[in-house]
C-alpha cells in the first residue's frame, strides 16, 4: 500500500545579514510531531495539485509572508520524514526547501492572524541568527531538527550542486 505523505515546498528566506525567516507551527500541522508544543520551520506549505514546487512556493509566500517572487528560487534542500507521529490519514511529509534571499521585512501576507492561526496552525514569525538556533534550549522544536548544520553548510558553502538530503 502507498504512504500518504503530505508534500511541500518552503523556503528558506535569508536577509541580508544572513538570518532566517522561521514560523511557529502549533499543533495540529503535521510539521508537528504528536506530543510536540510547536515548530520553528521555514514558510511554505502544501504542493497543491496541478503545481510544481516553484509555483506553490510562490503562491504559499504571498499568502503567508507577504513576499513576492517571480524567479525559481535554487532547490537546496530534499527531506521526507515517515512516522507514527504525524496528524492521522498521513503517514509522512516530504519537504522541498528552496533559497530565497530577501532584504528584511516584516512578514504579512494575504492571510490575516486569525486566518493563519486557524488554516496554518501557524502562530508567529522570527527572524533567527544562526548562533540563536544554536544557542536554542527553549521547549519548541526546529524543522529539521538540526536546523543549523544545513544551514551553517549553506551560509559558508553556498548553494549546493544538488539538493542535499536531510534527516528528521
Amino acid at each position: 500500500m502507498p504512504l500518504n505523505l503530505r508534500t511541500s515546498a518552503r523556503a528558506i528566506i535569508l536577509d541580508d545579514d544572513d538570518r532566517v525567516l522561521l514560523c511557529r507551527f502549533i499543533p495540529p500541522h503535521p510539521a508537528v510531531p504528536n506530543g510536540a508544543h510547536a515548530v520553528w520551520a521555514a514558510p511554505g506549505g502544501g504542493v497543491e495539485p496541478g503545481e510544481d514546487g516553484p509555483s506553490a512556493l510562490r503562491r504559499e509566500l504571498r499568502e503567508e509572508t507577504g513576499l513576492v517572487t517571480t524567479v525559481d528560487p535554487p532547490h537546496v534542500w530534499h527531506q521526507v520524514i515517515v512516522g507514527a507521529d504525524h496528524p492521522p490519514g498521513l503517514d509522512g511529509i516530504v519537504n522541498d526547501y528552496f533559497l530565497v534571499r530577501a532584504t528584511h521585512f516584516e512578514p504579512r501576507g494575504e492571510f490575516t492572524d486569525d486566518q493563519l492561526a486557524a488554516d496554518e496552525h501557524l502562530d508567529a514569525f522570527r527572524w533567527w541568527r544562526l548562533a540563536e538556533i544554536i544557542d536554542y534550549t527553549g521547549p519548541d522544536l526546529f524543522s529539521p531538527r538540526d536546523l543549523a548544520t544545513p544551514l551553517t553548510a549553506l551560509l559558508t558553502s553556498g548553494i549546493p550542486a544538488a539538493p542535499v538530503t536531510l534527516g528528521r
